[in-house]
């Protein structure tokens, strides 16, 4: 679980029901993580309400740090937890790629290990 999260409010009161949702939905993210990266990850939500003429939109903004690349996501739609959703939604996917990234293949390395090992006798 992503254990520091903060997160903040811009023109907008973040309540408690809030708050456990984006905890609950942000924390979750580390699920798509490298295991050596889960534990230095930070995360920063910045909740806004915008004031629209035709009525209010939230935005949401999440930002996570990891040690070797900031991921970012925002999104603004009329409910602020279907933001968070889709904001969500969006780190997942650029989560796989940095996953993919930042993980060697075993498969490779082992095919290789076993050819040298093959070799060596």
């Amino acid at each position: 679980m992503i254990s520091p999260i903060a997160i903040t409010g811009i023109k907008y009161d973040v309540d408690t029901r809030t708050k456990k949702y984006v905890e609950q939905k942000v924390g979750k993210l580390d699920r798509y993580l490298p295991r050596h990266v889960r534990s230095d990850i930070k995360a920063d939500v910045k909740l806004a309400q915008i004031d629209q003429k035709n009525g209010n939109k939230y935005e949401a903004e999440v930002i996570l740090y990891t040690p070797e690349k900031t991921l970012t996501a925002k999104d603004s739609t009329v409910n602020v937890l279907a933001a968070i959703d889709i904001v969500e939604a969006k780190l997942q996917a650029q989560l796989a790629k940095y996953k993919e990234q930042h993980t060697e293949d075993r498969s490779v390395l082992s095919k290789f290990k076993r050819s040298f090992a093959r070799e060596a006798q």
